[in-house]
């Protein structure tokens, strides 16, 4: 049955991808549903479309999506179908829609695809993590001289607190930057293109398949588990190994047990 899954959300995620990019590139209607977040009609379009397919291939699974909500179930699709809506809006291409499949508060398998780069992030527990069926690895990037990472922010968060935790990993010596997208920015630590990813907040839909991902391509991880982190939400850290202990520290987030100390 799982399996089913798997290859039915490979296939509904590149479908709900050919849909959103019937509204890139082209001037539309935005709305903001609070500070420098942004709402098009093809985030609802693109939700809906995945609720009603998932419900028919799986009625008895949850849905939990951003625009719509839902409830925690035992078996549950956490989706957020476009993540990076400020950059779809201005017709930026670095945005994607994000789905991961959770069994009791856990992430199973999940995938974040970008529709106009045709790029489509996987990875299911205990199988690693490929791009476009690939096999993909973080980054062996060990210097924080040498490092990125990607530090997220939202109006959830006070502004002090984002400039506090950035000056202290410039201090440490990373590079930081900020793309708009935590899903993409999760997925580009797993495939070794950022040797880390951080936010004070992020909610589930953004972040659950991501994390999976960086865990699954070797990094290192906070925990992001249970039904008050899949309602809520809450802070986020994926990272290479080596950078792990410093970079939880600058943060105050804590990293879950590796799985070298969990066996």
């Amino acid at each position: 049955m799982l399996n089913d899954k798997v290859d039915f959300c490979r296939q509904i995620i590149i479908r709900a991808g050919e849909l959103v990019m019937q509204g890139f590139g082209q001037v539309r209607a935005v709305q903001m549903k609070g500070r420098q977040d942004y709402l098009t009609e093809f985030d609802g379009r693109c939700e809906t479309f995945l609720r009603q397919a998932i419900s028919e291939a799986y009625p008895n699974d949850g849905f939990f999506g951003e625009e719509g909500g839902g409830s925690d179930a035992a078996t549950l699709w956490v989706v957020d179908p476009i993540d990076g809506t400020a950059n779809f809006a201005r017709n930026i291409p670095h945005f994607c829609i994000a789905i991961a499949y959770v069994e009791n508060g856990r992430a199973e398998f999940g995938a974040i695809y970008n529709p106009v780069l045709r790029e489509l992030h996987f990875a299911q527990r205990g199988h690693g993590a490929t791009l476009n069926e690939q096999p993909i690895h973080i980054s062996d990037v060990t210097a924080a001289e040498a490092a990125t990472v990607e530090l997220g922010w939202s109006s959830r968060i006070e502004k002090h607190d984002y400039l506090g935790v950035m000056n202290g990993l410039l201090e440490f010596g990373f590079n930081v930057r900020r793309a708009g997208s935590g899903a993409l920015g999760l997925a580009y630590v797993a495939d070794g293109r950022n040797e880390a990813y951080v936010e004070r907040h992020m909610n589930s839909w953004d972040c659950m398949a991501g994390l999976l991902m960086v865990e699954e391509a070797g990094g290192r991880v906070c925990s992001f588990e249970g039904r008050e982190k899949i309602l809520r939400g809450g802070p986020v850290l994926a990272c290479v190994p080596d950078l792990a202990e410093p970079i939880s520290d600058i943060m105050g987030i804590p990293l879950a047990a590796s799985r070298e100390e969990t066996r």
